[in-house]
């Protein structure tokens, strides 16, 4: 118990630090692509908000493709009875075998916690969920969700701390994202047919608009235009600060990080889901 309270004390000091980083410019990072107004860049470019009603949802994408890299975001969920609605936050390359890394925020009724859902797409098969639980109330402050996608590994982060790890297993044959550039996506939008309970609690509209923000993003990655990735010229210094990331993996402490917020946080991992897969679970999940 003693271990426990020392590393909540832990992460509530990293989630300060974290906060600290420098903002972006979101008119320089992003553009609002859809809601009619209902998505909003705010205190000259600091901040950036979407709104969800009855008629319509918002969301936004960044102007770069990116071809791995280390993606950090401040979000403040929609608080109270968020039942029904999905806050997305995820990369993305197009096309029928697109690849994808996914936060989505499932809402729920007062007093209940948030879903944190994740799953990783290859080729256009995801089927990859693991859930969670989180710490702390995602709607009475900003707290930071991070991606680190390098060739090896795609890990998931919450202010800090380590929620899943997504090893590359291409040579036990599971495909994995290293090829086809990323933009980072979000939305929010009403998903009331299956987002809570598996749709039996429907969004009470009398709350609209529902409203969730964002600040202080930050990538240190790899952008890809024209065919060609800013990484290229910094490969052959590849002990370079400012490409640390892309051979970054997760040391001692981070590790037990990763095992303390699954053994208490994680609320379904389709790794463990027999009934889903009678004839066996997917290959990377036998993998050390």
């Amino acid at each position: 118990m003693a271990r426990s309270s020392s590393l909540v004390l832990l992460l509530a000091i990293s989630s300060v630090l974290v906060a600290s980083s420098s903002a972006a410019n979101f008119y320089q990072d992003f553009d609002v692509t859809w809601g009619d107004g209902r998505g909003k860049i705010l205190n000259n470019g600091d901040l950036l908000t979407l709104s969800l009603d009855k008629a319509s949802g918002s969301g936004f994408q960044s102007k770069n493709e990116y071809l791995f890299g280390k993606i950090d975001m401040q979000l403040k969920l929609v608080p109270g009875n968020s039942a029904g609605t999905v806050t997305a936050y995820y990369l993305s390359s197009k096309g029928a075998n697109w690849d994808e890394i996914d936060f989505e925020f499932l809402g729920n009724l007062s007093g209940d916690p948030y879903i944190l859902h994740t799953n990783v797409f290859s080729q256009g098969k995801g089927n990859r969920e693991q859930q969670f639980h989180l710490w702390f109330d995602p709607t009475a402050d900003f707290h930071t969700y991070s991606i680190l996608w390098n060739p090896q590994r795609i890990i998931f982060s919450v202010d800090g701390t380590p929620i899943r790890e997504f090893k590359n297993a291409e040579s036990n044959g599971v495909p994995f994202p290293k090829n086809q550039p990323m933009r980072i996506y979000s939305s929010l939008w009403n998903a009331d047919d299956w987002a809570t309970r598996g749709g039996l609690v429907k969004t009470d509209w009398s709350n609209a608009p529902f409203t969730a923000s964002y600040r202080n993003f930050n990538a240190n990655a790899c952008v890809w235009t024209n065919g060609k990735s800013s990484c290229s010229a910094a490969s052959s210094t590849p002990d370079s600060s400012s490409t640390e990331w892309l051979s970054e993996e997760l040391d001692t402490t981070s590790q037990e990080r990763l095992k303390w917020a699954q053994k208490n946080y994680m609320i379904y991992n389709y790794c463990a889901d027999n009934k889903r897969f009678p004839q066996g679970v997917p290959q990377e999940c036998n993998l050390s």
